[in-house]
């Protein structure tokens, strides 16, 4: 079974490392954050994560249960990233457009760690801060309670789907990148319009537009297609 964690205020009262660092669970977070940027999901392991920390590997099970538990913390950390600095203005829809953007700018920033995280559920402060934050939005916006529900769903999980579409396609080797992008001009800029016509016509626009993120274009048809719903419903407050 796996050990208990080590509550925060005793592990502060440990022993530094064989270098002088006192461990905590920000400094592991961040250095597992390094290691993923620099040799990507398979390089993380306990024993690599303990020698880049100067640390025996089982310290770091006093701070958490195991990997998994490790890579929960590391995305939430990413949350917390893209909540550090976001403010509300009162107008709905600015507010999650600001919130969309930042928490998609965070996960594609670490691609690597986007990949591993994107998809999980972690439950810890930061992830809940954003979620209530989000509900707050909407339901201040006056969204009835299944309709924000409704959107709020749709909102994280765009967000959070095209965050790692992103952040797959950075964490490609160089090459492999190179000629995703290249095929636009190489192979779909050259079908003839004899056998491929709508391709043929839209091809300029297709190399410049499958280059980027379709994600700010996407998040807009969400808040438009929200709003329009919004006016549709029967007024009720938020509590």
């Amino acid at each position: 079974m796996p050990k208990p964690v080590v509550p925060e205020e005793k592990r502060r009262r440990r022993r530094p490392t064989r270098s002088g660092t006192v461990l905590s669970e920000r400094l592991i977070v961040e250095t597992a954050l390094r290691m993923l940027r620099e040799h990507g999901s398979a390089g993380l392991t306990a024993r690599r994560l303990g020698l880049a920390l100067d640390a025996d590997p089982s310290t770091l099970y006093r701070y958490f249960r195991g990997m998994d538990d490790l890579t929960l913390a590391i995305g939430d950390a990413l949350i917390g990233q893209a909540l550090d600095g976001w403010r509300r203005t009162g107008e709905w829809r600015t507010d999650l457009r600001a919130l969309g953007l930042r928490i998609h700018a965070a996960y594609v920033e670490h691609p690597q760690a986007a990949v591993l995280t994107a998809s999980r559920v972690s439950g810890r402060a930061n992830e809940l801060a954003a979620d209530e934050a989000v509900l707050d939005v909407l339901r201040t916006a006056g969204f009835p309670l299944p309709e924000a529900v409704r959107v709020y769903h749709v909102f994280i999980d765009t967000t959070l789907a095209f965050a790692a579409l992103d952040a797959a396609s950075l964490a490609l080797p160089s090459a492999s990148l190179r000629a995703d992008e290249e095929m636009w001009r190489s192979t779909y800029a050259r079908l003839p319009a004899a056998t491929h016509p709508r391709i043929a016509e839209a091809a300029p626009l297709l190399a410049t537009r499958m280059l980027t993120s379709a994600y700010p274009t996407a998040l807009e048809m969400l808040l438009d297609s929200a709003a329009a719903r919004l006016d549709d419903s029967p007024g009720e407050s938020g509590p």
